[in-house]
C-alpha cells in the first residue's frame, strides 16, 4: 500500500506530532493529499525547547496550525520512578491525552510517525500504540527512515536530515528517579554543547555524573575541547566523562 492509498481510506485523522523527520513528512503528505488532518503536540518536561521550536517552524512552513497541549508528565509515579517500562507508560499517557482531545474535536482516527525501521524489540512504546489503536501509516506502507529522509529532502522539508532525538528521560539511568532538576541540567548542558558546534550527541546522567556521548566524527574534537567543556558543564554536574564508545 502506498501512503496516498492510506489517506484515501482515512480522510480525517489526528496526528501525534513531534516535529521530527517522520511525523513532519507524514503531516506534509497528509496535507498534500488534501485530507482533514489535525496535528497535536503534547508539550512535557521530556521535550527540549528546540524540539518544540522545530515543530512549530515546520508547521508554519507548510501552513498548518498545531494544537499544543501542555502537560506535567511527572505527576505519574509509573513514569517518574523510571522503571524499564517507563517508555510504555509515557507513550500510553501521551497518546491517551491526544486521543481524548482528538475525540472531543471530532477525530476518531489517530496516527503517529512510527516508520518501518522501528522495531518492537527496542521500542516498548509501540505496544501502547497498539493498545490504543493508533495507526502508523509510514510503517504500514513500508517507508523506512532512509526513504523518509529521501522523500523529505525532495519535498524541501528542513527536517530531512534532522538527527533522531530521543526524549530527555532516556538520559537518566533506569530506576533513578526522574526530576525536573535533572531534566533541566541535561537540557541546558546539551544546549551548551550544541552551541559549541556539536550536533549528534547525548548526555547520560548517572546520579550527578554526566557521561558525554559523541559520534565518531565529533569525538576527537570533544577531546580537544575537554577543558572548555568541563568548565561550561561543571555548574551542573559533580563529574564529567567522555564515553570512548561514543554514540551508538
Amino acid at each position: 500500500m502506498k501512503i496516498e492509498d492510506f489517506f484515501r481510506e482515512n480522510k480525517k485523522v489526528a496526528l501525534g506530532f513531534s516535529g521530527g523527520a517522520d511525523s513532519s513528512y507524514l503531516l506534509y503528505v497528509a496535507l498534500n493529499c488534501h485530507i482533514d488532518v489535525k496535528p497535536y503536540y503534547v508539550k512535557t518536561q521530556f521535550q527540549p525547547e528546540f524540539e518544540f521550536r522545530d515543530a512549530m517552524r515546520l508547521a508554519d512552513e507548510i501552513g498548518v496550525k498545531v494544537t499544543v497541549i501542555e502537560h506535567d508528565i511527572l505527576i505519574y509515579e509509573d513514569i517518574k520512578c523510571n522503571s524499564e517500562n517507563r517508555c510504555y507508560y509515557c507513550k500510553r499517557r501521551i497518546f491517551d491525552i491526544i486521543k481524548k482531545r482528538a475525540y472531543n474535536d471530532g477525530y476518531t482516527c489517530i496516527i503517529d510517525g512510527t516508520n518501518a525501521s522501528d522495531s518492537f524489540d527496542d521500542r516498548p512504546g509501540m505496544k501502547a500504540l497498539c493498545e490504543l489503536n493508533v495507526k502508523s501509516p509510514l510503517r504500514e506502507c513500508g517507508l523506512d527512515k532512509e526513504k523518509i529522509r529521501e522523500l523529505s529532502k525532495k519535498a524541501g522539508l528542513f527536517t530531512w536530515n534532522k538527527n533522531a532525538y530521543a526524549c530527555l528521560a532516556t538520559r537518566i539511568s533506569i530506576n533513578n528517579e526522574i526530576t525536573s532538576d535533572k531534566l533541566f541540567k541535561i537540557e541546558k548542558s546539551e544546549d551548551i554543547l550544541m552551541e559549541m558546534g556539536f550536533s549528534d550527541l547525548r548526555i547520560r546522567m548517572y546520579y550527578n555524573i554526566a557521561k558525554l556521548q559523541f559520534n565518531d566524527n565529533e569525538i576527537v574534537r570533544a577531546f580537544e575541547l575537554r577543558k572548555e567543556i568541563c568548565d561550561k558543564l561543571k555548574p551542573y554536574f559533580d563529574d564529567i566523562v567522555i564515553d570512548l564508545k561514543g554514540r551508538r
